[in-house]
């Protein structure tokens, strides 16, 4: 019942085609395309963006070099 196979996926298509037009559809895809290129470019921004992934790593103390010996 799941199966959707290439004749029933053209069926569904006209039928978009049909009620919405080949216009409305471009303009939906359209959309759906920069939505999805703004969403990318902003997640690479916040990557530049974001002042701990610029900073060097923080170099920690061994407990050898702190403790002088008695």
């Amino acid at each position: 019942m799941g199966n959707v196979g290439p004749l029933q996926l053209a069926l569904i298509i006209g039928i978009a085609l049909l009620l919405f037009g080949a216009g409305r559809i471009a303009e939906v895809g359209k959309g759906i395309g920069e939505g999805i290129r703004n969403f990318k470019k902003g997640l690479r921004d916040d990557d530049e963006d974001d002042p701990a992934k610029q900073l060097p790593p923080k170099t920690e103390a061994k407990e050898e070099d702190t403790h002088k010996p008695a």
